[in-house]
C-alpha cells in the first residue's frame, strides 16, 4: 500500500496512508451534494453560506403549508377532546363581540409558526397569535405524501423577500368554545409580491383539507366541493358572519334587495368554502377583518377563477409591509363578481357613498 512522507522530526520520517484520507474526502463530498440537493430549505443556515441567490421553493412551501395546517389541527383536536380550553378574552371585536383565546389557539400557533420558520427562516410569517410566547420548540420535516398522486406541483423558485406567509391557527375560536366545530379551521396562506398564490383551509374535526396553488393544482377535496350542484335560484345567496349578522344583513338587503337569501355562518375559511361548494353565491363582510382570516380563502378562490376584493373593488394586498387589517370590507365570489360590485357601487352613489 503506497504512502507519502510528509515531514521529518528528530531524524524520523512521518508518513500518512492516503487511502483512508481519500475515502473520507469522497464520503464528505457525497454527503454535501445530497444535503444541497434535498435539504436546502430544511438547513438554510448552512445552505445560505454556500448559495447567495436567496430563493425559496413554492412546491416545498405548499407541502409545508399543508402540514402546518394539519399539525395545528391536531393541537386543536387535542384541546377539544380534553376540554381544558383555558379560555380568556382578548377584548372586544369592532362589532363589540367577545374575542376569546384558548389553549388551542396558542398550541396551534406554536406548532404552525415554529415549524414553518425552521424551514423558511428568510420568509416573513405573520400569525394571529404572534403575541403568544412558545415555551417548547416545534418542528416537522417535509412530507410530500400530503399531496395526492395526480397533483401537478412543479418546482418554482421565488425570491424569499417577496414571500409572506399568513397563519390563522384557529379560525372561529368563539364557535370552538361553543363546540360548533363545523365552522372551525386552521389556515395557511402564501403570498408572493402581495398576491395570494397558495391557500390551505383545514377542518380538524372532519379531517378535510382544501388547498390550492393558483395556476397549478388543488386538492381532490376542493375539486369535489366545487363540483357540487349549483344553486337553482334567481336571487343571490349571500353568506354573512353570525357574530355581527344584523349589520351585514342590512347591507346585503340594501344592495341585493329584500328577497336576497342570507346564509349565516362563522369563520372566514368556512364561508369561503360555502361559496366554493355552491351553497352561497357570494361572501359579504362589511367591517374590518384581519388578513390571516382571508388570505387562504382568496388564494383558493383565485385558483378557481373567482375573486375577493374590498367593497371599493380594490385588491387586498398581503405584503409584509402592509397593515394586517383590511378596513375596506370584502366581497368574495366565484362568478358575477363584477355584477355584484356594480350593484354595490350604484347603491353607494345613490346614498352618499354609504352602504347602510
Amino acid at each position: 500500500m503506497s504512502s507519502k512522507p510528509l515531514d521529518k522530526m528528530n531524524g524520523r520520517t512521518i508518513r500518512i496512508n492516503r487511502v483512508p484520507a481519500t475515502i473520507t474526502a469522497i464520503l464528505l463530498t457525497i454527503v454535501l451534494v445530497y444535503f444541497l440537493n434535498y435539504h436546502k430549505d430544511e438547513r438554510p443556515a448552512i445552505y445560505g453560506m454556500l448559495r447567495s441567490d436567496n430563493k425559496v421553493n413554492l412546491r416545498k412551501m405548499l407541502i409545508a403549508a399543508i402540514q402546518a395546517a394539519q399539525r395545528g389541527g391536531l393541537e386543536v383536536l387535542d384541546v377539544a377532546h380534553s376540554r381544558q380550553l383555558k379560555e380568556r378574552s382578548k377584548g372586544k371585536t369592532a362589532e363589540g363581540v367577545n374575542d376569546p383565546f384558548t389553549d388551542a389557539d396558542g398550541r396551534s400557533h406554536c406548532v404552525m409558526k415554529q415549524g414553518l420558520q425552521r424551514i423558511f427562516p428568510r420568509v416573513h410569517i405573520f400569525s394571529e397569535e404572534d403575541k403568544e410566547q412558545c415555551k417548547d420548540a416545534h418542528s416537522f420535516d417535509l412530507d410530500p405524501t400530503v399531496l395526492h398522486e395526480t397533483a401537478i406541483v412543479p418546482d418554482v423558485a421565488v425570491t424569499a423577500q417577496d414571500v409572506t406567509i399568513w397563519i390563522d391557527p384557529l379560525d372561529a375560536t368563539k364557535e370552538f368554545t361553543e363546540e360548533l366545530y363545523e365552522y372551525v379551521t386552521t389556515m395557511v396562506c402564501v403570498a408572493v409580491a402581495g398576491r395570494p398564490v397558495i391557500g390551505v383551509i383545514h377542518n380538524p374535526f372532519s379531517g378535510q383539507t382544501a388547498w390550492a396553488w393558483v395556476g397549478h393544482s388543488m386538492s381532490e377535496y376542493l375539486d369535489e366541493l366545487h363540483k357540487q350542484p349549483r344553486l337553482q335560484s334567481d336571487q343571490p345567496v349571500i353568506t354573512v358572519s353570525r357574530s355581527h349578522a344584523a349589520a351585514v344583513k342590512d347591507v346585503a338587503r340594501n344592495v341585493f334587495g329584500e328577497q336576497v337569501s342570507l346564509l349565516t355562518a362563522a369563520g372566514a375559511g368556512y364561508k369561503v368554502l360555502q361559496v366554493v361548494a355552491n351553497n352561497a353565491t357570494a361572501y359579504l363582510h362589511s367591517s374590518i377583518i384581519k388578513k390571516w382570516d382571508i388570505c387562504a380563502g382568496e388564494a383558493i378562490l383565485r385558483a378557481l377563477g373567482g375573486a375577493m376584493t374590498t367593497l371599493d373593488d380594490e385588491p387586498i394586498n398581503y405584503g409584509p409591509n402592509d397593515s394586517p387589517v383590511n378596513t375596506g370590507g370584502l366581497l368574495a365570489s366565484l362568478e358575477q363578481h363584477e355584477e355584484y360590485m356594480e350593484r354595490i357601487s350604484k347603491y353607494r352613489s345613490a346614498h352618499n357613498g354609504k352602504l347602510r
